[in-house]
């Protein structure tokens, strides 16, 4: 397969770990404040083949000891797998970011898999919004993750219009019984829909109230901010 691009060391993008992050090409999802939108519409050239990122990574092998597959979405590909399975072999710690709705990929991702990092982005009712015909697929990564034991967290960008005192409820529900859940600032810039990019982020102490409703859903709430 052919990755878009990688970050060579990231010190914020794998709890514990020093790690090269890795995004795939391509996404089902049209979230309007996505930051990687050119990777989700028109991914460009040059890719770099999975051979050359392997023989890259292993040059850094001194540097880093961890590596994130993010995107785009990494489980639009059905080889991830098995390209996670080379990363592990080869002695690396693998973390995965997924949107969940390629439960039956991520399913065979994760034997071979530390960490993920599931996005769960508004609630049921909003998903159209992100261009999600069902959120069934994503309602079947849950059950997958809440019932497995690869460790994970839940995350939500915290996008006014997206995460409020409306929808943080109907959030909990549907994550209702899950480990961890973290919120991350929205950061506003290079977006998809231009008009994100100057939208006004919600504020510390409004993204701590979300926290603390969050709080009877889940056993751990955590703040990226």
């Amino acid at each position: 397969m052919e990755f878009a691009g990688l970050q060579k060391t990231s010190l914020i993008d794998f709890p514990d770990q020093i790690a090269t992050v890795v995004f795939t090409p391509g996404c089902n999802l049209r979230c309007p404040y996505c930051h990687n939108w050119r990777l989700v519409l028109a991914p460009k050239g040059p890719f770099l083949s999975d051979n050359t990122l392997l023989d890259l990574l292993a040059s850094r092998r001194q540097y880093i000891n961890a590596v994130v597959i993010t995107g785009g979405e990494p489980t639009l590909h059905s080889m991830i797998p098995q390209f996670l399975k080379t990363l592990k072999e080869r002695g690396f710690a693998t973390k995965i970011d997924t949107n969940g709705f390629f439960p039956d990929v991520l399913q065979r991702c994760l034997p071979y898999v530390d960490y993920v990092a599931l996005d769960i982005k508004t609630s049921i009712e909003r998903y159209p919004l992100l261009g999600a015909e069902t959120t069934d697929p994503l309602l079947r990564t849950i059950t997958l993750l809440k019932d497995g034991h690869t460790e994970y967290e839940c995350r939500s960008t915290v996008v006014p219009g997206f995460v409020d005192d409306s929808t943080v409820h109907p959030m909990g529900a549907m994550v209702a019984g899950m480990s961890r859940f973290v919120f991350q600032q929205f950061v506003p810039g290079d977006t998809l829909d231009p008009t994100f990019a100057i939208l006004r982020p919600h504020s510390p102490e409004t993204i701590a109230h979300f926290a603390d409703l969050m709080r009877s859903y889940v056993a751990e709430v955590m703040l990226r901010l």
